[in-house]
């Protein structure tokens, strides 16, 4: 089963259109990629009903996205959680709670104990580190089956992103699990990303598992040549060209510029 499946999303916006389809596997880490305004986070409020989507079908964890029940089965986080500044942590458990049938408070101490945050400062005291540790910490505390995050690691120092992302990839050791994440650090999906969407302008340029995207294309240079290749075209080029194995960053900054031959 597919925990998402999108089919033919249209939403519009001053001279801007979202046309998407796409569907991201059970148990898969998928990296949404794309730059600024190309309609990663507009998608992602389409299928958290944040946005209301002008046509097409969205399902979630097999169910339509209009269904309240899938609140319980989601973790959700837009580049940091937004929590009232006065609160600490007790007080976020407090409030969140209630909400979540499954809500695990050995979990969510547990989590605590990893990041080491401490249980009385207060959110408005808590670096942009800090108040990622923990959003991502409640998002795990009640057995979230999918985790919906933008950003999740940007604007992080090394240290901290490490420590975001080896807890994504401990999530994923149940393969009922699934992520669904945007981001612009390729690097991030270098990690743990096992599928990759790009979307570009409103539209997805391509879907695909990171393992076959690296082994499909050839990064082609020489003789007035300096473009993204499929490996079946590369064949029959003058020996003054090179061709070599591109990385996830090569593939992404070539197709949004449009050098792919």
């Amino acid at each position: 089963m597919n925990a998402i499946e999108v089919r033919n999303l249209r939403k519009s916006y001053h001279g801007f259109t979202l046309d998407v389809s796409f569907s991201v596997p059970t148990g898969f880490a998928c990296g949404f990629v794309g730059r600024n305004g190309a309609g990663k986070t507009t998608t992602l409020k389409c299928l958290l009903g944040m946005a209301i989507p002008d046509g097409g079908e969205i399902s979630i964890l097999g169910k339509p996205f209009s269904d309240v029940s899938l609140k319980a089965d989601l973790g959700v986080m837009f580049e940091q959680p937004y929590y009232q500044e006065d609160w600490t942590v007790k007080d976020v458990e407090k409030v969140l709670r209630p909400y979540y049938e499954h809500w695990d408070g050995e979990v969510w101490r547990k989590y605590l104990d990893t990041f080491s945050l401490p249980e009385r400062k207060k959110f408005k005291d808590f670096s942009r580190g800090m108040k990622m540790k923990l959003g991502i910490s409640a998002a795990l505390a009640h057995d979230a089956k999918l985790l919906l995050l933008d950003e999740p690691t940007g604007g992080l120092d090394p240290v901290v992103r490490e420590e975001i992302i080896d807890t994504m990839r401990d999530y994923l050791l149940d393969e009922t699990k699934t992520i669904f994440f945007s981001t612009h650090i390729t690097s991030d999906l270098e990690k743990f990303a096992d599928r990759i969407i790009f979307i570009s302008d409103g539209k997805i340029v391509f879907d695909d598992e990171k393992d076959v995207l690296l082994e499909k294309y050839a990064l082609v240079r020489g003789n007035g040549l300096d473009e993204l290749r499929l490996m079946d075209r590369i064949g029959g080029l003058p020996q003054t060209v090179v061709a070599e194995a591109p990385t996830l960053d090569d593939i992404v900054v070539y197709f949004e510029r449009g050098k792919v031959g």
